[in-house]
């Protein structure tokens, strides 16, 4: 019914006012899935059960957070979030976006290279115009597999990260080694070899620990369990990087 609903609404409203007003329209939703089955940690609406994407993903019909939106929310709640913290967020969900701008203890920076994310900044993440040391905890979820310095990149987050802070990594990983291929260049070849249009390479964890851990960083790997209450899947990984 959501993926049906949805590809209505898609097909007569434009992307940005439907961005716009994607609060009220999923208002509209909310007495479809109304129910004591599951939560959203998110936006804490009780539901009957979640809507499944055709990926598979369990999305929250109300708030739009998809499993690893939940898990990460809870993960930061749960152990990174205290007054005043800075945070660097890059391409970051919408639901948190929203959420997060209106907290006035945190120093929250959204940003994203292009425009297909909500953000207030364009930073490039291989050369980040901040000063050294200027963010406590730094959000780079599923953006490495975009970026052909990688390398450069990590450097970048290792740089405007203050002493004692976090990076917490995410991106889609694979058993063995990295994959990545350079004369790999056509749309058609990268979702061909990488899974995706606009990817790059495909890394394994192990893979990027190392590349993390060459730049200077302690890592930490973390892989959950999943949470059928809350809508999260199981084998979600993501690597806890320490300066």
């Amino acid at each position: 019914m959501y993926n049906f609903l949805k590809s209505i609404i898609k097909s007569f409203i434009p992307q940005n006012v439907l961005v716009k007003n994607e609060e009220n329209f999923r208002k509209i939703l909310k007495p479809l899935y109304k129910g004591k089955n599951h939560q959203c940690n998110v936006c804490e609406t009780q539901l009957k059960n979640f809507a499944k994407l055709n990926n598979g993903d369990l999305i929250c019909p109300v708030c739009g957070s998809i499993s690893r939106t939940r898990r990460l929310y809870k993960l930061l709640n749960e152990e990174f979030i205290v007054p005043n913290i800075a945070i660097l967020d890059f391409s970051p969900f919408r639901i948190l976006y929203r959420k997060w701008k209106k907290k006035n203890n945190i120093q929250y920076f959204a940003t994203d290279f292009g425009t297909d994310f909500i953000a207030d900044y364009r930073y490039d993440i291989t050369a980040i115009t901040c000063k050294d040391e200027t963010f406590d905890l730094i959000i780079c979820y599923h953006i490495l597999e975009h970026i052909v310095d990688d390398k450069k990149a990590m450097s970048e987050l290792y740089r405007v990260l203050k002493k004692n802070g976090t990076v917490l990594i995410q991106t889609p990983f694979k058993k063995g080694e990295i994959y990545e291929d350079y004369s790999i260049v056509t749309e058609k070849e990268r979702l061909k070899h990488f899974g995706q249009e606009d990817h790059v390479r495909i890394y394994s964890v192990e893979g990027l620990e190392t590349r993390l851990k060459e730049t200077g960083f302690n890592t930490e790997i973390r892989i959950f369990d999943e949470d059928v209450y809350l809508g999260l899947q199981k084998n979600e990984t993501v690597i806890i990087c320490k300066k």
